[in-house]
């Protein structure tokens, strides 16, 4: 098999007839089909579909229909967004046998884009966590030590890009779901700005903190993905009409950028390993010609609680009627959503009002700089399993640990990037959050953090 090769490479590639489609995807299948018996990331795999559409986009590019750099590439989707004919199960018991009838408006993006799909990864049951130890389809394991897991719940998606099965695959990202995968085995994940990728036709977790995004090999090719399927969608009530900026940026610098570096809470309770990665991150950046600007964020603790509230009342009402069929449901999903219904609605109402509140104050800090970095998640990939962690003596629970650097995102409606860093040990993500449409900025930013990996 070839040297894992970026988007662009592979475009190129194409457009040389030094390869064709049909063969990027026949090595993916290949690939998906040597690493599933050890990681269980895919739940559907659509092998006829893709070469079927590999077959036609050799066609178009012979003819000199040229739909742009995804054409003939390699991708998954998440298992929330609906394909037409392709059952989409949500990680879910319920929706196992479920075949729409209507595509969700990402794929039906990627599929004018040309880009093959070669299946449906694998998930946290209803996108609800972040261990992908679904009671349903089975464990997601972690490329880079099969014991672990992938992070969630687009554990699927992050676990084929980071082995190589894919290009890029599709996630979800209400509280992480994009990062944490990223984060965990090694890849680029892009939660853009609320409202800059449509929601319609993705089976949803939370009316408000869900985005949908891009995991990749590189943050060049999330800016490659983001402008296929960026842009107004006027069947989808939380799309933004802001413009859409060009995202392929090439290259990147951090001259002269302001990196903010949060003197609070994100600092707390960080593993060494990626306490030091971190460090070693930040005194890169400067060497690369950043200024390093020491900020105080506002309260990322409360806004980790806004998080939580908004998720549970809004995932539980989501989920309503499907309650009656408790036997259903797995244990932890079914935990979380009885929590939702006994929030009171004025919880909920003063949870939306301190968003708001939130929001304002946050605006405030990208007068200071154009980025902040922080950790991706502030541990390690758990083991398959663990419930519990321990750091400097406090013992936390897994999924409240790993998203405690994440929510703080979705809530403020901001972009945020977790790309890989260089490491000894599993891997480990930086997060760059910037003002929201910020993505254009956020991307060459990543982009030129990311050379700290040689």
């Amino acid at each position: 098999m070839r040297p894992f090769l970026s988007i662009s490479e592979a475009a190129a590639k194409l457009r040389a007839r030094e390869v064709s489609a049909v063969e990027l995807a026949q090595e993916s299948l290949m690939r998906i089909r040597a690493d599933e018996p050890r990681l269980n990331a895919f739940i559907t795999v659509t092998e006829d579909l893709a070469l079927e559409q590999a077959r036609q986009a050799d066609h178009e590019l012979a003819k000199g229909l040229d739909r742009g750099p995804l054409h003939g590439i390699p991708y998954g989707l998440k298992d929330v967004f609906n394909t037409k004919g392709i059952r989409t199960t949500c990680g879910s018991k319920i929706f196992a046998d479920y075949v729409p009838d209507h595509d969700a408006a990402v794929y039906q993006k990627l599929r004018e884009a040309g880009a093959v799909l070669m299946g449906k990864t694998g998930m946290q049951e209803f996108a609800y966590g972040i261990t992908c130890n679904n009671p349903h389809f089975g464990a997601i394991r972690n490329p880079a030590n099969p014991d672990c897991i992938p992070g969630g719940s687009s554990g699927g998606s992050g676990a084929a890009v980071a082995a190589g099965s894919l290009f890029f695959a599709m996630g979800s990202d209400t509280g992480g779901s994009i990062r944490i995968p990223a984060a965990y085995c090694g890849c680029v994940g892009l939660k853009p700005t609320s409202g800059r990728v449509s929601r319609r036709g993705v089976l949803p977790l939370d009316f408000s903190l869900d985005h949908m995004g891009p995991l990749t090999r590189s943050a060049a090719d999330a800016g490659l993905v983001l402008n296929a399927i960026a842009g107004y969608d006027e069947g989808d009530d939380t799309s933004s009409r802001q413009p859409v900026d060009d995202y392929a940026v090439g290259g990147g610098s951090l001259a002269g950028v302001r990196v903010g570096l949060p003197a609070n809470f994100y600092g707390d309770r960080v593993a060494p390993e990626v306490a030091s990665a971190f460090a070693d991150a930040v005194l890169r950046a400067k060497a690369a010609g950043a200024t390093l600007v020491p900020i105080t964020v506002p309260d990322p603790a409360e806004i980790n609680v806004v998080s939580r509230v908004i998720l549970l009342s809004e995932a539980s009402a989501l989920m309503e009627p499907y309650l009656h069929r408790r036997d259903d449901f797995g244990a932890d999903v079914l935990a979380l959503l009885d929590q939702g219904r006994f929030l009171a609605a004025t919880d909920y109402i003063n949870a939306q009002r301190l968003r708001r509140f939130y929001q304002k104050e946050w605006a405030k800090l990208w007068a200071q700089v154009d980025c902040i970095f922080t950790p991706t998640a502030p541990i390690l990939a758990p083991r398959i399993g663990d419930t519990d962690v321990v750091i400097d003596g406090v013992a936390e629970d897994i999924r409240l640990a790993t998203t405690r650097f994440m929510r703080a995102a979705n809530v403020l409606g901001i972009p945020a990037i977790s790309i890989p860093l260089p490491v000894n040990c599993l891997p480990v993500g930086l997060q760059i959050m910037a003002a929201p449409f910020a993505e254009r900025r956020l991307l060459s930013i990543a982009t030129a953090a990311q050379s700290f990996r040689g």
